[in-house]
């Protein structure tokens, strides 16, 4: 692939959150999850930790995010759950990420732990697409409730959660999203 085709590549991805099985062959994810390893990492501290969701556990996890959202009395009205519940019953693959908060490293601030955790998630979202998966992030799913995020293993003392990537067959073909000139959120410092 020429870097043109690359580059041509890259700037035709975009979010797609209706996905469907099949997801990620074992093979898939694992370049998916290796692309993650080359984000940008001051420190090389790795702060990034992801949770996988498949298949049937995708529904398990929908119970559980549903009822401890409501226990937590976040607001969710039926309509919403059951949004949520058909979106979910055809997802493959959830991976939660979390940034880990080392608090003994007080050299590297915990915002630049977060963004290295963003930057995998990127990476993890620009593997899909070039494997020819639809892949969506969402902060849903109960990602500020604590209840939820300690299922996952993700103690709020330790980690700060991030929410999840949706990973799968495209449905459909998305509407083509209208991007803003970048001229416009740049400057030249002179």
């Amino acid at each position: 692939m020429s870097s043109v085709s690359a580059v041509d590549f890259l700037l035709s991805r975009q979010s797609n959150k209706f996905v469907q099985a099949p997801g990620p062959t074992d093979a898939h994810l694992d370049l998916i999850l290796q692309a993650a390893m080359r984000a940008p990492d001051h420190g090389k501290l790795r702060p990034w930790r992801f949770t996988l969701i498949r298949d049937q556990a995708v529904g398990k996890f929908a119970d559980l995010a549903i009822g401890a959202t409501r226990r937590a009395g976040k607001p969710l009205t039926d309509e919403k759950e059951a949004s949520i519940r058909s979106w979910l019953a055809k997802v493959p693959l959830l991976v939660g990420m979390a940034c880990r908060i080392d608090h003994s490293n007080t050299k590297i601030p915990e915002h630049e732990r977060v963004l290295a955790v963003g930057a995998a998630a990127t990476n993890m979202l620009n593997a899909a697409h070039m494997l020819g998966y639809g892949a969506f992030w969402s902060t849903g799913l109960g990602t500020y409730v604590d209840e939820v995020n300690e299922a996952l293993g993700y103690d709020g003392l330790d980690y700060l959660f991030l929410g999840y990537l949706a990973i799968g067959t495209p449905i459909g073909t998305p509407d083509p999203v209208a991007r803003p000139d970048y001229q416009d959120f740049v400057t030249e410092w002179k």
